[in-house]
Parts: structure tokens; C-alpha cells; sequence
């Protein structure tokens, strides 16, 4: 224990107020007396690389419009980044997370027993997961199942999961290219990656009767035989989805799995398969035809409002018409849009911070 010595008591008064004063600051420093947050004037917000670009553009419209500093953006995968959000509470944690996905019960309870309680969840809008190829490259029309027999580690044969023996997306089924199956994508930290396996594979793989029936009888089983990748044509690119872009005008015959954005900025470069027959679009993604389509989140610590800095402007900000509205500039770096009555409860939610409840998985 630090003890503070009052054996200066009989100095003159003046000394004696700095001598209790001085050491009353030290004890304070030194116990942590003070709020960890103040050690922090500034929103810190962790999380999915396809949010990171639109946290990023909200970050610079806010410190250009209240002077204040601007947030602190990092990419880390969705999952890294609720890892760190829900590690603690204080100055040293986070106090967003951005995911291209809904936060898991498990991920929820993680948060609690560290103490993160009072999460407010905001859907901010919609993307899609582009399959895309080099411009030059021949045109593909896939499907779940075609993607779900490429790129599972283990597929559904002669009803057993075997080894995956297809090596040219030719031999997965007739009329795709004889391309080799070689794929870059993003790794499992990623929430690209989360929802591809959910909407791609695992929506692949329902469509034969004894995967229906595996899940059926046990969903933990089905998801251990569906979910691995294979390591011999799948690519894990890392969290930047550039990078992935760059790759596939070098490396003929490779495919790339990434966000709608980063397709919409570079379509001079690469373009998009076909899924069910629907290409990815603004509109075939928000109506939700568009078969891998998705929402992307923001997860905020209630009880760091009105102590970190900026962070209830900062969340007016990105709600606002001007950043996530129908015309708001985050539609032109490639987010595309809530319908209205779901910007104008998003807007709600930012003014009353309703705690989310736990997640159903």
C-alpha cells in the first residue's frame, strides 16, 4: 500500500497547502484516481477492413466540422478488432468496433466478463462479397454449390466429406472455365470471410441432402465438416482488400473474394462472377437479391459516452443523412445505403443508445 507521510505538518501554511497538494497529485497518479479515459481525447475505433474506409471518410468529416481530433481508425479483421473492443474497459480499449457482420453470442459474452456491458449495436448499411477476376479473364457464372465444391476443405461425396478432389473449376461443374481453382481471399479473422463461408459455402452445401440432414441432427458437426477451407486453393490475402485487387492483374487465372467497395473502385481493373445468375450491384445487393449480400455494424461502449471525447458527435456524424443518408458520402465510396425507415431508426438509436440484447448464436 502507498501511504502519504503527513510529517510536514508543521510548516508554514502556504508550503504545507503545496506539500499535500503536490503529494495528493502523485497518490492520485500513481492509484489511478483518475478516469482512465481522460488519458484519451480521442474516439478509437477498431474493426472490419471493408468498414474501415467509410469509418475513416466519417473520421475526417467530423474533425473537419468540430475542430476536434480526428478518430483513430484501425483495420484488424472484425473479429480482431471485437477481440480488442471487448478485452476491456478503460483508455486502453477501444470504444467502437466496425464488423461486416452481427457480433456473436459468444463474442457478447467475452464483452461481459471483461466488464464491456451497455453495447449499442448501429447497422450503418449494406454490401456485398464481390468473386471477382481480372478484366481479361473469361467470364464466370457461379453458384453456392460451385463455390461450396471448390473451396471446401472436405466435400460431400458418395455421403461421406472427402478430401476435396477437384482441381480446375471445370471439373466442378459444366460450363465454368478450366481455370485451376486458386483463390485469394480474406482470413479468418475477417468478416468477409465469416460471411462468405455463411452465404457462399454453407448455402453450397445445404443443397445436398446430407449436409441438410447433418444440420438437421447437429449444426456444430455440419459447421466443422462445411466450414474449413482448403489450403491448396484458397489464398488467405490478408485484411487488405487492395491488395487482393493488385493481385488478381498479375496472377492469371486467380480469383479474388472481397467487399463490393473495393470491386466499385476498381472496375477498370477486375470485374464480377455471376452468383445464381444476379451480378452485384447497388441495387441487387440492397433489395437483397443479390445472393451474398450483407449488413455491416458498428458496436459502440455506452458508458464511454460523455467521457471519451467526441464520441457522441462522432456517432451523429456517421448516422447522419449527409454521411449514411441516400445521397450521403459514404455512397460514393461504395456503402450502399439503408432503406429510409432504417437510417431514420438509426438515428434514433444514436440519440436514445439502447443497449442491444444478447445474440441469439
Amino acid at each position: 500500500m502507498i501511504h502519504v507521510s503527513s510529517r510536514h505538518s508543521s510548516l508554514p501554511r502556504m508550503a504545507g497547502g503545496l506539500a499535500a497538494t503536490t503529494a495528493a497529485v502523485v497518490f492520485a497518479s500513481l492509484l489511478g484516481a483518475t478516469p482512465a479515459h481522460a488519458a484519451r481525447d480521442y474516439v478509437w475505433a477498431v474493426g472490419s477492413s471493408t468498414v474501415f474506409p467509410f469509418a475513416t471518410r466519417v473520421s475526417e468529416q467530423f474533425a473537419r466540422k468540430t475542430g476536434m481530433k480526428a478518430p483513430k481508425v484501425e483495420s484488424l479483421g472484425t473479429g480482431g478488432g471485437i477481440k480488442l473492443f471487448c478485452s476491456g474497459v478503460g483508455s486502453s480499449y477501444p470504444d467502437i468496433a466496425t464488423a461486416s457482420r452481427q457480433m456473436k453470442r459468444s463474442e457478447f459474452d467475452a464483452c461481459a466478463a471483461k466488464g464491456v456491458k451497455d453495447i449499442v449495436e448501429l447497422k450503418i448499411g449494406f454490401d456485398g462479397i464481390v468473386v471477382a477476376m481480372d478484366k481479361r479473364a473469361p467470364d464466370y457464372a457461379l453458384t453456392p454449390s460451385a463455390l461450396y465444391l471448390g473451396l471446401a476443405a472436405k466435400v460431400l461425396r458418395y455421403g461421406q466429406h472427402q478430401a476435396n478432389p477437384y482441381r480446375t473449376w471445370a471439373e466442378v461443374g459444366a460450363g465454368l472455365p478450366r481455370g485451376r481453382i486458386l483463390v485469394y481471399g480474406p482470413p479468418p479473422s475477417s468478416g468477409t470471410r465469416d460471411a462468405f463461408v455463411e452465404l457462399a459455402i454453407e448455402a453450397g452445401a445445404l443443397k445436398y441432402a446430407g449436409n441438410k440432414a447433418l444440420r438437421d441432427r447437429n449444426e456444430r458437426a455440419f459447421k466443422e465438416a462445411v466450414h474449413p477451407l482448403r489450403k491448396d486453393g484458397w489464398i488467405d490475402a490478408g485484411e487488405n482488400d487492395n491488395a487482393i485487387v493488385q493481385t488478381l492483374t498479375k496472377t492469371p487465372g486467380a480469383i479474388g473474394v472481397f467487399g463490393w467497395s473495393f470491386l466499385e473502385e476498381n472496375m477498370d481493373k477486375v470485374k464480377a462472377a455471376r452468383i445464381n445468375g444476379v451480378v452485384p450491384s447497388l441495387t441487387s445487393i440492397s433489395d437483397g437479391s443479390y445472393p451474398l449480400s450483407r449488413s455491416l455494424f458498428v458496436y459502440v461502449k455506452k458508458a464511454n459516452l460523455g467521457v471519451t471525447k467526441g464520441l457522441r458527435e462522432y456517432l451523429t456524424e456517421l448516422a447522419s443523412d449527409a454521411a449514411t443518408g441516400r445521397a450521403g458520402y459514404l455512397k460514393d465510396r461504395g456503402l450502399i445505403p439503408l432503406p429510409a425507415a432504417q437510417h431514420e431508426a438509426n438515428k434514433a438509436m444514436v440519440r436514445n443508445l439502447t443497449p442491444m440484447a444478447r445474440p441469439a448464436a
